[in-house]
């Protein structure tokens, strides 16, 4: 709380808040002139920034100087949390990443191993931008007067589902140069969810946070515009509070899976029962295909080297405070990676396989290999 305390102190001198630097656009300039009011003679007031670091009196509303001091702070907080974890710009650049790496699984007659014409009706939906005009029902839309718009859902048995499981935990949050660890976890979920889109396979996505506590939940679907929407649900449930009964991450897993599907989980598992948590994926693994992206946290553990003084650090997710020395400091980062490294022989040892990807973005090109080979492994 020093942080924004410290800042918010230097803001009380730009005014209130929502103010410019200059005087108000809306404020009526008024004229001196030998002590009277005058329309003729016109001098200009001293701008806001200048009245006040004279120590000149300036108005509050009757609110008090505390009220500019506290919404000052929250604006700047709210500023910060709001910036996009993962720039939609980029969308396009994994695009054709994917499409050249997948394009020659993509080409050529592909003999079916299903009889009939491989279609299942799944259900009506209202219709979205991106669907196809071959998929309306216009018998159906007719009846609700086409608003809205009623789509018809088919599934093939050949398309695979997958269900990105994302970490949406306080932890994810943090980082070092303004690049928090939930940026390459949401860039992992644009990965794997694109891959989906180009072979037509359904996609979803399921939240949790530090307690393992569903946060929030897509269905699978069909499309670019659900990836979109699921990234969008990430960024925004990563900042909002859990709220209802607290759910086992399995039991969360298996409610949104009716068929066998691909599972990955993407975290950088720095939490005390990871060993516990992966024993309950070892048992998913059983019935779906469930495999780990490890994210590589030593960037935001790349602290500089102290040479004397204790530090003392807090715990985002619990509020715990301890104060560390200078060696128990330095060695953070070597901490992280042993631990990580601790989880990945966890995995291997319970069969499941481990991708690990680090903070550059090409790293996502590690990331979709793998996960080409584990679905070539597992149809094969």
């Amino acid at each position: 709380m020093r942080g924004p305390r410290r800042v918010a102190a230097r803001h009380d001198l730009l005014g209130p808040a929502r103010q410019g630097m200059g005087a108000s656009a809306g404020q009526t300039e008024r004229s001196v002139s030998r002590g009277r009011a005058g329309a003729r003679e016109v001098r200009a007031r001293p701008p806001r920034l200048a009245r006040a670091a004279r120590g000149q009196p300036r108005g509050d509303g009757g609110d008090g100087h505390r009220r500019h001091h506290r919404a000052g702070a929250r604006s700047m907080i709210q500023h910060e949390e709001g910036a996009p974890l993962f720039p939609l710009s980029d969308i396009a650049e994994i695009e054709l990443f994917i499409l050249k790496r997948m394009k020659e699984f993509t080409l050529g007659d592909h003999a079916s191993v299903f009889r009939g014409t491989g279609f299942n009706f799944v259900g009506l939906r209202d219709w979205q931008p991106g669907d196809r005009m071959s998929s309306i029902d216009w018998a159906q839309s007719s009846l609700t007067n086409f608003s809205p718009m009623m789509t018809r859902e088919f599934e093939l048995d050949s398309n695979a589902t997958i269900v990105a499981v994302a970490d949406a935990s306080l932890s994810t949050r943090c980082g070092v140069g303004g690049v928090p660890i939930a940026a390459t976890i949401a860039r992992s979920v644009a990965v794997v969810g694109l891959s989906a889109v180009l072979c037509q396979d359904r996609f979803g996505m399921i939240t949790f946070d530090e307690r393992f506590r569903e946060l929030a939940a897509a269905p699978p679907r069909i499309g670019k515009s659900h990836v979109l929407y699921c990234l969008d649900l990430y960024q925004r449930r990563a900042r909002e509070e859990a709220s209802g009964p607290d759910r086992d991450l399995s039991s969360a897993i298996e409610s949104q899976l009716r068929t066998t599907a691909l599972v990955p989980v993407i975290s950088d598992f720095l939490f005390a029962d990871a060993p516990r948590v992966i024993q309950q994926l070892s048992r998913l693994n059983a019935l779906h295909d469930v495999f780990l992206i490890v994210v590589d946290v030593g960037f935001a553990y790349g602290l500089p080297v102290r040479s004397a003084g204790w530090v003392e650090t807090v715990d985002v997710e619990t509020g715990r405070v301890e104060v560390l020395s200078q060696r128990e400091f330095n060695k953070l980062g070597e901490r992280m990676a042993e631990w990580q490294e601790e989880v990945r022989r966890l995995a291997r040892d319970a069969d499941l396989d481990v991708v690990r990807i680090g903070l550059d973005r090409w790293e996502a090109e590690t990331t979709l290999v793998e996960f080409l080979r584990e679905r070539r492994l597992r149809k094969s």
